[in-house]
C-alpha cells in the first residue's frame, strides 16, 4: 500500500465523481425524479464521510498482516459504495428512459 494520504485522495476523487454524476443527471435531464437523485447523493456524501474516518482509523497497528487487510477492505468497499451509487443512479435514468 502506498500511503493513507493517497488513499484518502483516493476516496475523494471516487466518491466526487459519483456525486458529480448524480448532478450531471439532474443538469441535462430535466425528467429525473430529483428527490431519488439527492437521495443517492446523500448516500454518496455519507460513505464519504464513513470511509474518510476509517482511513485514518486502522484496526491493529501492531499487527502490518491486519493493518493491510483492513485497508484492502476499505478499498473494496469504497469500489463497492461507488458501484452502488452508480447503479442506483443508472436505474432512475432508464426509468425516465422508457
Amino acid at each position: 500500500m502506498a500511503s493513507v494520504r493517497d488513499l484518502k485522495k483516493d476516496i475523494d476523487l471516487i466518491m466526487s465523481l459519483a456525486l458529480s454524476d448524480c448532478f450531471y443527471v439532474m443538469e441535462y435531464n430535466n425528467n429525473v425524479d430529483e428527490k431519488a437523485v439527492y437521495e443517492i447523493a446523500g448516500d454518496i456524501v455519507k460513505a464519504h464521510r464513513e470511509l474518510r474516518l476509517r482511513a485514518v482509523h486502522p484496526d491493529g497497528k501492531d499487527n502490518p498482516k491486519l493493518v493491510k487487510q483492513y485497508y484492502k477492505k476499505l478499498v473494496q468497499d469504497m469500489l463497492t459504495a461507488a458501484d452502488a451509487a452508480l447503479e442506483k443512479l443508472s436505474a432512475e435514468v432508464k426509468k425516465v428512459a422508457q
